[in-house]
């Protein structure tokens, strides 16, 4: 009896330790949350509600305002159908290219490793040096560049690849410096996903007579592979409208020489711009809310449309 008494005794001291150890784990990331993201988000969204020009502090209260004049601006517009475009290209080429390299490396017998990690080690360049190659190096407009050397070699002229509007090549500069940084990313998102699919599957597919290219492919990889499927498309559409790097990098600022940048600005980019070289913070603000509103929303929508969350058929 004295036992069992000793023991209730000790059960809430016990319980006592661990909810110390819990909250003294978790409050630094509380902490760092609170102070680096949450507070920054809420003062933000005042400074959206407000007339903050050359200041930062929440001054005269202008209500939807700004938000009101970022709808109606044309160039705020402009930018919004730039980055739509330029997600309606990387996106299916951000899937379709990461799924041939994870359906190739999944094939590899002996060196998998090795191919895996040279595909995905471009996942760690930093995006503005990329785009900075892309731009001086592979794809200058002079007889030098890599490009206009290789188009020599088959008797073509240089082309300008980045400074003009018609023909839109540095639409190619932008989707390929994009599309080489992150499908090593999504290759191995996809490699983990054929890595669940049952054996079984296929080689049941194979004594019913099935094609081994095509048709298991269609009838059973692609299936199975649905939910990340889903998953890769949300995260690259998601990417593609926070895109600020390789359009700021490859085109330039518009304060410089080029100005190349009127070309194809991004909403990040045209809110860059209006916030630190225009002063506008409250404008600046409000337009990252629009923003991130609109990725909320397309990505729901997108979510809709492919059931995500639903249950296999």
């Amino acid at each position: 009896m004295s036992s069992l008494s000793s023991s209730v005794a000790r059960r809430p001291n016990a319980d006592r330790s661990a909810t110390i150890a819990f909250w003294a784990f978790i409050s630094p990331a509380l902490i760092g949350l609170t102070l680096f993201t949450l507070i920054p988000i809420g003062w933000g969204f005042l400074l959206s509600l407000s007339h903050a020009q050359n200041t930062i502090h929440f001054t005269h209260f202008v209500g939807l305002r700004n938000y009101i004049d970022l709808l109606t601006d044309e160039e705020f517009l402009r930018s919004l159908a730039t980055i739509v475009v330029f997600a309606a290209f990387i996106v299916p080429l951000t899937y379709a290219a990461s799924l041939g390299l994870a359906l190739m490396v999944n094939r590899v017998a002996t060196g998998r490793s090795f191919f895996r990690t040279v595909f995905f080690i471009p996942s760690a360049v930093s995006y503005v040096a990329a785009s900075l190659i892309w731009r001086v190096s592979l794809f200058n407009g002079l007889s030098f560049g890599f490009a206009n050397h290789l188009l020599s070699l088959i008797g073509l002229a240089p082309i300008v690849w980045i400074g003009t509007a018609n023909p839109p090549w540095y639409w190619l500069v932008l989707v390929t410096v994009r599309l080489w940084l992150q499908v090593g990313f999504f290759m191995i998102i996809f490699l983990a996903g054929l890595q669940e699919i049952p054996s079984s599957l296929y080689e049941a597919a194979a004594v019913d007579g099935a094609d081994p290219g095509w048709q298991m492919l269609r009838h059973i990889t692609l299936p199975q592979l649905r939910n990340t499927s889903i998953s890769v498309l949300l995260l690259s559409l998601i990417a593609a409208f926070q895109a600020f790097d390789e359009f700021y990098s490859v085109l330039g600022s518009g304060g410089s020489a080029n100005g190349n940048i009127s070309l194809a600005r991004p909403p990040l980019v045209y809110l860059y711009s209006l916030a630190l070289s225009n002063q506008d913070f409250g404008r600046g603000a409000a337009g990252g809310f629009i923003l991130t509103g609109l990725i909320v929303a397309i990505t729901l929508i997108q979510g809709r449309i492919v059931r995500f969350g639903e249950a296999d058929p």
